[in-house]
């Protein structure tokens, strides 16, 4: 009997074992197949490794996409996207439609059109100041933005903020901390040197 028990329990180890050669054979296939998809994929995707390159790349894709689109100003806030698509259908075909939203996915008030062809945005713009829904339509062509350009506004003054006074030296300590430097009285209404 327990000779019999060994017996089995070799058996079973045996058929556990080849069980798991078998497993470790298919993964081992598996993940060669899955490095093979990974060559594939990367190769398709160009061996375009420098990131400066990349990035003049996709600009000039940008480029390119922005010259198909125009920006649409004053859309009704209840407008939908196949509205827009279906005003601008005379101009060509439109490729997508975005209308901006803001946080909180309320309509901002404007849209982007791209079209298929650049000869569409030509006819779009002579849609310029027509009517959507009882608003006056404002089309342009839309503007490329260049990274890092950012129009510089100047700083816009508070009118609550009290006026500053003038220029108060700033307090000196003495070096190695002996002595007192006397501090700048700086003359207010409040004070007697006024």
């Amino acid at each position: 009997m327990e000779g019999d028990d060994v017996d089995m329990a070799a058996a079973e180890s045996t058929e556990d074992l080849d069980d798991m050669k078998k497993r470790l054979k298919e993964m081992e296939e598996e993940a060669a197949a899955l490095r093979e998809m990974q060559a594939k994929v990367e190769k398709e995707m160009g061996s375009v490794q420098d990131p400066a390159a990349a990035a003049a790349t996709s600009q000039a894709n940008r480029e390119e996409v922005d010259s198909r689109s125009v920006f649409v100003g004053n859309v009704d806030y209840s407008c939908t996207p196949e509205e827009v698509q279906q005003h601008f259908q005379t101009c060509g075909t439109v490729n997508r439609v975005t209308i901006r939203t803001d946080k909180y996915g309320q309509p901002k008030g404007y849209a982007y059109v791209e079209f298929v062809e650049a000869e569409a945005v030509q006819e779009a713009l002579l849609l310029n100041e027509s009517e959507l829904h009882g608003r006056q339509l404002k089309v342009t062509a839309k503007r490329t933005n260049i990274p890092g350009m950012k129009q510089y506004r100047p700083r816009r003054s508070n009118p609550f903020m009290r006026p500053r006074g003038p220029f108060m030296a700033p307090y000196f300590f003495a070096p190695y901390g002996y002595g007192k430097v006397p501090r700048l009285r700086m003359a207010t209404r409040y004070s007697p040197y006024y």
